[in-house]
């Protein structure tokens, strides 16, 4: 589709968890079509594979990056490596996240922890390897993937919706972090409503697509993110389908 949002990303370098497929996937290609170097982070690593394969065949760069986000120690590892090769991360976008359609006497630990681990914990600890680094560096962006499920709840969705809660409460604290010390570095939380992506169409095969909104509108709000000037921030995007059933 054509994207009303125009911005060059060349001599930059992103980083997108959760970037194989769905919403991660067209975040990365709108990235990579932009001039960035794309790092795609995703344990699905034969489709991320196939999506770098793809994009080099276009004459653009992306390279495939195995990470689970729940292990801190292989994101420190991955961060460390990067400077080891002098690959500084100029972008974040964290979009990596899992659900488990569960009521909450039906749900086991293992499932709590992954839907927490994932959603939540992740996205901060890949935060404060890139933060810290863009700091010394006196910039860059970093965009964290949110839900309306942070805005308002609804049943067999606890765990989300804890998760996308807490991660937005990180991301307003994050970008005000941002703003005092390092004016140089954006932080933006984007509030995604329904997508046709697998997320949702593996778990819910029956939902009327006609409710939801392609994938390529959020990545549109990603790189309008990234294109405002230093001058202003765009602390929070929200981007919902007309008839979304889940906003407040």
């Amino acid at each position: 589709m054509n994207s009303g949002v125009e911005i060059t990303t060349t001599g930059r370098q992103a980083l997108v968890t959760g970037g194989a497929r769905g919403l991660g996937a067209a975040i990365v290609r709108r990235l990579a079509r932009s001039g960035a170097a794309v790092l795609v982070a995703d344990v699905r690593q034969e489709q991320a594979k196939e999506l770098c394969e793809s994009l080099l065949a276009e004459g653009l760069r992306a390279r495939p990056v195995g990470l689970d986000v729940r292990d801190a120690e292989a994101v420190g590892e991955l961060f460390g490596d990067l400077d080891a090769a002098g690959d500084a991360v100029d972008i974040l976008v964290n979009c990596a996240a899992v659900d488990v359609t569960k009521s909450v006497v039906e749900l086991t630990a293992e499932e709590i922890t992954r839907v927490i681990t994932t959603d939540l914990l992740g996205p901060m600890y890949l935060c404060r390897e890139a933060f810290r680094r863009m700091a010394d560096r006196g910039g860059g962006h970093i965009v964290n993937i949110l839900s309306t499920a942070a805005l308002r709840t609804w049943t067999e969705a606890g765990p989300y919706a804890a998760a996308k809660t807490g991660l937005r409460a990180f991301t307003h604290t994050l970008f005000q972090e941002a703003r005092r010390d390092c004016p140089g570095i954006g932080v933006t939380g984007v509030v995604a409503g329904g997508m046709e992506t697998p997320f949702i169409m593996e778990r819910f095969p029956d939902t009327d697509t006609a409710l939801l909104q392609s994938p390529e509108v959020v990545a549109d709000a990603v790189m309008y993110a990234l294109s405002v000037p230093a001058g202003s921030a765009a602390a929070e995007l929200v981007v919902v389908p007309r008839r979304e059933v889940s906003w407040p």
